[in-house]
């Protein structure tokens, strides 16, 4: 990976690696409470992008419920939407101290495990990236979103009592999709957007640290994706340690690429949903050629969707979105 780095870098082409998965879900004919409940579906759809489009790497499902569901969280698993989670698992600190680390074999981890580690086997040729949710999002979701921004004023201590927890978790689970053989993993903390950088480097930085210093090397790299960043937390972004940062789209790239170190990457970020989904063929192009034409010049810059892909988002569209970037070069 520090060869792959390396080679981006010194590129004089601009690369693609739209986040997405859904689009090889529906290729199969599967839906997508198929693929995330069985590691099979999802090393299949992961497979069937690889092989079908020319981007510089591949990931596996974005979802933001696993780990949650993991820790004891309800989950609703619609045939055909992105799952979401109902109810609220915490709602105070002794519940947070009662809280139990959970094991790798709860929920549907194992069968994330297993879909990249079917997907390491079949040795795809170009680097494929596991996913997790960041700390402060996942603590977030245990806790409620709107409960937890108000606690860590009220209830600090606590928070960072179930922010040390899920960073246990995290630490564990990222360790296994490492052993995998997969080559990196795609940390996705949009939450940590919600907060200023003075809180986002106490409350999520320091911990996803953590992960960042247990799993990153020569050999696996660590995307801090965080969609919720405006521009006001890239500081703290950047002080994780991740050789890659992955930015939403309602951030400004040149901004963001003037402020990064020009050695490490830096990804994003056109709309998954306004441009990729709701977009023509013909709009695609404009606003890929429009965000090439502004930032393509950096070397570090890596051409991607915002966010992961949703549902529903036509074959061509993304086609349009590659040919685009390869016709640029």
């Amino acid at each position: 990976m520090k060869q792959f780095i390396d080679q981006i870098l010194e590129s004089e082409k601009t690369l693609a690696f739209p986040i997405m998965t859904h689009p090889g879900i529906e290729a199969l004919g599967k839906t997508v409470k198929d693929a995330v409940t069985d590691g099979q579906v999802h090393f299949e759809a992961i497979k069937y992008l690889s092989e079908n489009y020319n981007t510089v790497a591949c990931s596996s499902i974005m979802d933001l419920t696993v780990e949650a569901e993991a820790f004891g969280a309800a989950v609703n698993l619609p045939d055909d939407e992105i799952p979401s989670l109902t109810g609220r698992l915490l709602s105070d600190a002794e519940s947070i101290a009662a809280l139990e680390v959970p094991t790798l074999e709860a929920g549907r981890i194992p069968q994330y495990l297993l879909a990249n580690k079917l997907a390491a086997e079949a040795r795809i040729d170009k680097p494929l990236f596991s996913g997790c949710i960041g700390p402060f999002s996942l603590a977030g979701r245990l806790f409620d979103m709107s409960e937890i921004m108000v606690a860590i004023y009220i209830e600090p201590d606590a928070i960072l009592q179930l922010l040390g927890k899920c960073t246990e978790f995290l630490v564990n689970y990222c360790k296994a999709l490492k052993a995998t053989g997969t080559q990196g993993v795609v940390i996705a903390e949009p939450a940590a957007g919600l907060l200023s950088n003075d809180d986002c480097l106490i409350y999520s930085t320091d911990f996803v640290k953590q992960i960042v210093e247990a799993v990153q090397d020569d050999t696996f790299t660590v995307i801090l994706h965080n969609c919720g960043n405006t521009g006001h937390c890239t500081q703290a972004m950047v002080a994780s340690g991740a050789k890659a940062l992955h930015f939403g789209n309602a951030i400004d790239m040149e901004g963001v690429l003037n402020e990064c170190p020009s050695d490490i990457l830096v990804l994003g970020n056109l709309n998954p949903v306004g441009v990729f989904k709701q977009g023509s063929v013909s709009s695609v192009k404009i606003e890929t050629k429009a965000l090439l034409a502004k930032v393509g010049k950096h070397k570090n810059f890596v051409i991607s969707s915002g966010c992961d892909l949703p549902p529903h988002v036509p074959e061509a569209n993304i086609h349009a979105f590659l040919e685009t970037v390869e016709n640029f070069q």
